[in-house]
C-alpha cells in the first residue's frame, strides 16, 4: 500500500501539473495522500516535514530567483536582449537562431550561473531572436532546456552546477571526473538535441506556422532606433559570468570569513562556509548585471526602472514557490517506507555485474519521483553511495565513472511534468505544458538515453 500510495501520488501530481493546475496547491495535497497510504499522520507530515523543507529552499534560493528575474526584465526593458538577438540573426542568419539560444544558455550554465537565473536571463533574448527568425515560440522552453538543463548541467567535466558537485563527497572525486565519458556525452546530447529542434522547426514552418500571436509574457517591443550597441548589450551577461567566477575562485577563497559567519548572531550554514560564499558571489554578480543592464541604455530605461524591478519581483515569487513546493513534496516522499522499498529494488538491478547500470537507473528514477535532479541524486548516493563504491572496487570500475554516471543520470527523468524547473521555465515563457512540454520531454529522453548508451560503450571500450 505504501508503494501504491507513492505511485498514485506521483501520477496525480504529474497529471495536474500537465493540465495547468498549480503545484503550489497540489504538491502538499498529493504528498499527504502518499503519507496516508503509509499510515502517517496528516498534520505533522505537513507542518513538520513539508513546510520546513519548503522554507529551507526559499531561504537559500529566493535571492537568485528575485535578482535573476529582475536581471532578465532589465535586459528586456533596456533593449539589450533585442539588440543581441538582432546582431546574432544578422551574423549567423535566421537558420541558426535555435543554436544561438542553446549556446547562450549553455555558456551561462557552464560558467556557474544558476539554472533558474539562466532561464530568466535568456528568455527575453530567446523570444526576440525567435520572433526575428519567425520560429514557433513553443520551441523556446526546449531550446533553453537543452542549453541549461542537460550537458552543461552535469555532463561536461568541470561544470560548477550542484549536480556535478554532489557526487564528490561520496566518491572522493573532483568536478573533472571521467572527462572522456562526460565530454562524449555532452557532444552527443548537443548534436542530437539541435538536430531534433531543427527538425521540429522545419516541420512547423512547412505547415505555415511562425512565431505566433497573442502570446503571454512577451518582451516589450523596442524600436530599432533606440537599441543599445549589441556588444555593449552583452556586457551585463558577461559581467554576471565573469564576476561569479572571479569572486568564487579568486576573491572569497582568500577571505577568512568563517570567524564572523559562524559566531552569534550568525550560525554555521547548512551548505557550509564555502556554499555561502558561492551564494554571495552570484548575488553580487547579479546586482552588478542589473546595474549594467540599466546603465547601457539610459534613454530607454528611463521611466522603466520600476517596471523592471516590480515585474521581476512579482514573477520571481511564483517561480520560487513552484519549485519550493516540489522540494517539500520530494522530502515527504523520501521519508515514507514505500520509498525505501522502491530504492532497494532499484539497487538490485544488474547485481553481480557493473554498478553503472544500477546506479543510472536508481538515480534517474529517484530524480523523477522527487521531481528534482539534485534531490534524487542526494537521496540515491546518501542511501547507496558506499555500496556502489564497494561494488565498483570489486568489479574494477573507477570512482570517477560512478561520479559522472550519477551526475548525468540525475538530469534525465527529473524533468517530468511536476519538475519545478520545468514549471518555472514554462511560466517565464508564458507557455503551458500542452504547448511546449512534448519537446522538453523529447530532450529529456535524449539526455537519459545518452547515459545508457555510454554505459554500453564503456563496457566494450573501457574508457573513462
Amino acid at each position: 500500500m505504501a508503494v501504491l500510495g507513492i505511485l498514485l501520488s506521483l501520477g496525480l501530481l504529474m497529471f495536474m501539473a500537465y493540465r495547468g493546475f498549480s503545484v503550489i496547491f497540489f504538491a502538499p495535497v498529493f504528498a499527504l495522500l502518499a503519507a496516508i497510504f503509509s499510515g502517517m499522520a496528516i498534520m505533522p507530515t505537513y507542518t513538520q516535514i513539508f513546510l520546513p523543507n519548503l522554507a529551507d529552499y526559499i531561504k537559500v534560493y529566493f535571492p537568485f530567483f528575485l535578482l535573476g528575474a529582475v536581471f532578465g526584465k532589465a535586459m528586456e526593458e533596456s533593449g539589450a536582449a533585442k539588440a543581441i538577438a538582432k546582431v546574432i540573426v544578422q551574423k549567423l542568419g535566421k537558420r541558426q537562431a535555435i543554436l544561438a539560444v542553446v549556446l547562450s544558455a549553455a555558456i551561462l550554465t557552464y560558467g556557474g550561473v544558476s539554472l533558474f537565473v539562466v532561464a530568466f536571463a535568456v528568455y527575453p533574448f530567446a523570444a526576440s531572436i525567435f520572433k526575428e527568425a519567425d520560429i514557433p515560440k513553443r520551441l523556446i522552453p526546449a531550446s533553453i532546456a537543452l542549453g541549461a538543463f542537460t550537458f552543461t548541467m552535469d555532463a561536461l567535466p568541470g561544470t560548477p552546477q550542484i549536480q556535478n558537485s554532489i557526487p564528490m563527497q561520496f566518491f572522493n572525486t573532483n568536478l573533472y571526473a571521467a572527462p572522456v565519458f562526460g565530454t562524449l556525452g555532452a557532444v552527443i546530447i548537443l548534436v542530437a538535441g539541435i538536430f531534433y529542434l531543427e527538425w521540429r522547426k522545419r516541420t512547423a514552418q512547412a505547415k505555415g506556422e511562425g512565431y505566433g500571436t497573442n502570446h503571454k509574457q512577451e518582451p516589450e517591443m523596442v524600436e530599432d532606433t533606440s537599441l543599445p550597441n549589441p556588444w555593449l548589450s552583452a556586457l551585463p551577461l558577461v559581467a554576471v559570468l565573469a564576476m561569479t567566477l572571479i569572486l568564487q575562485t579568486m576573491v572569497f577563497p582568500h577571505w577568512d570569513i568563517s570567524s564572523w559567519v559562524t559566531k552569534a548572531p550568525y550560525s554555521i550554514p547548512k551548505g557550509g562556509v564555502i556554499g555561502v560564499m558561492n551564494n554571495w558571489a552570484l548575488i553580487i554578480a547579479l546586482l552588478v548585471g542589473i546595474i549594467l543592464a540599466m546603465a547601457i541604455n539610459p534613454r530607454r530605461i528611463k521611466g522603466h526602472v520600476a517596471t523592471a524591478i516590480n515585474a521581476g519581483a512579482i514573477g520571481s515569487l511564483l517561480a520560487v514557490l513552484n519549485t519550493a513546493s516540489e522540494v517539500g513534496y520530494g522530502n515527504v516522499i523520501k521519508t515514507l517506507p514505500g520509498f525505501q522499498t522502491i530504492a532497494h529494488a532499484l539497487m538490485g538491478i544488474n547485481h553481480g555485474g557493473s554498478p553503472l547500470l544500477s546506479e543510472a537507473v536508481t538515480v534517474n528514477t529517484l530524480a523523477g519521483v522527487t521531481g528534482s535532479a539534485s534531490g534524487g541524486l542526494s537521496i540515491a548516493l546518501a542511501t547507496f553511495g558506499k555500496e556502489y563504491l564497494a561494488w565498483a572496487h570489486r568489479t574494477g570500475i573507477s570512482p570517477e565513472l560512478l561520479h559522472r554516471v550519477a551526475a548525468m543520470a540525475s538530469g534525465g527523468f527529473d524533468t517530468l511534468p511536476h519538475n519545478g524547473a520545468v514549471i518555472t521555465l514554462l511560466g517565464i515563457s508564458g507557455l503551458t505544458h500542452k504547448q511546449s512540454y512534448k519537446d522538453i520531454f523529447a530532450i529529456t529522453l535524449m539526455k537519459a538515453g545518452t547515459v545508457f548508451l555510454l554505459i554500453g560503450l564503456q563496457s566494450i571500450l573501457h574508457f573513462v
